[in-house]
C-alpha cells in the first residue's frame, strides 16, 4: 500500500502554515499555532481520527485569530486532498455521533469532489476562554473548500459551549477516520458510479 502522507506549505502576507499529515497514522500530534483552543480541537481530530498531524502556523495574532484559524483549515484541506490521491479503494463516506456529558453532535462527510458545508451549532456563548467560537465556521469552510468534501455538522444538544465544540471535533475526527479508511472490497476501484470523484 502506498503511503498516504502529505506535506503542504502555504504562505500569505497574513500567515505562514506548514501541515504534515499521515492518514494511516496512530493519532500522534504536534502543534505550534499560537491558538491553544484550536490546538486542543485539532488534537481531537488526530486522536479520534488516528491521523498523524504536525501543524505549524505563524500568523498575525496581534490582529486577531481569524486569519490563523481559517488558513489552518485551508492548508489542512489541501493536505487531505494531496494525501488521499485518486481516492481509489477508499470508503468515501463517514459519519459519527459523539456525546460529551450533556452535549451531543453528529458529523457526516463525503469526499465527493464537491465542496459544501452545512453547519448548525447553536453556540450558547460567543467566546470560550479568549477564543471566538464563530471562527470554527471559518475553519470548516476553509477545510471543505480545499478538501473538496460535503460536510454536515449538527450539534443536537448541549449547553456548555466547550462541550458543544469538543463533540463536533471528536465526531469530525471519527467521521474522517471512517471515510478515508481503505475498503478491501473496493481495492483499486473508484467509490462512485461516475468513475471519478
Amino acid at each position: 500500500m502506498a503511503e498516504r502522507t502529505a506535506f503542504v506549505e502555504r504562505n500569505t502576507l497574513e500567515t505562514q502554515v506548514k501541515v504534515s499529515i499521515n492518514l494511516d497514522g496512530t493519532g500522534k500530534a504536534r502543534f505550534d499555532i499560537g491558538v491553544p483552543f484550536l490546538e486542543h480541537m485539532l488534537d481531537q481530530i488526530a486522536r479520534h481520527g488516528l491521523i498523524d498531524l504536525d501543524i505549524e502556523c505563524k500568523g498575525d495574532l496581534h490582529i486577531d485569530d481569524h486569519h490563523t484559524v481559517e488558513d489552518v483549515g485551508i492548508t489542512l484541506g489541501q493536505a487531505f486532498t494531496k494525501a488521499i490521491g485518486d481516492k481509489k479503494g477508499m470508503t468515501r463516506y463517514g459519519h459519527s455521533y459523539v456525546p460529551l456529558d450533556e452535549a451531543l453532535s453528529r458529523v457526516a462527510i463525503d469526499f465527493s469532489g464537491r465542496p459544501g458545508l452545512q453547519m448548525h451549532v447553536p453556540f450558547t456563548r460567543a467566546v470560550v476562554g479568549n477564543f471566538d467560537v464563530d471562527l470554527f465556521q471559518e475553519f470548516f469552510q476553509g477545510f471543505v473548500n480545499h478538501a473538496l468534501v460535503s460536510l454536515h455538522i449538527d450539534n443536537l444538544r448541549g449547553h456548555n459551549t466547550h462541550h458543544q465544540i469538543e463533540t463536533v471535533f471528536k465526531a469530525f475526527g471519527r467521521a474522517l477516520r471512517m471515510a478515508v479508511e481503505l475498503d478491501p472490497r473496493m481495492a483499486g476501484q473508484m467509490p462512485s458510479t461516475k468513475g471519478c470523484l
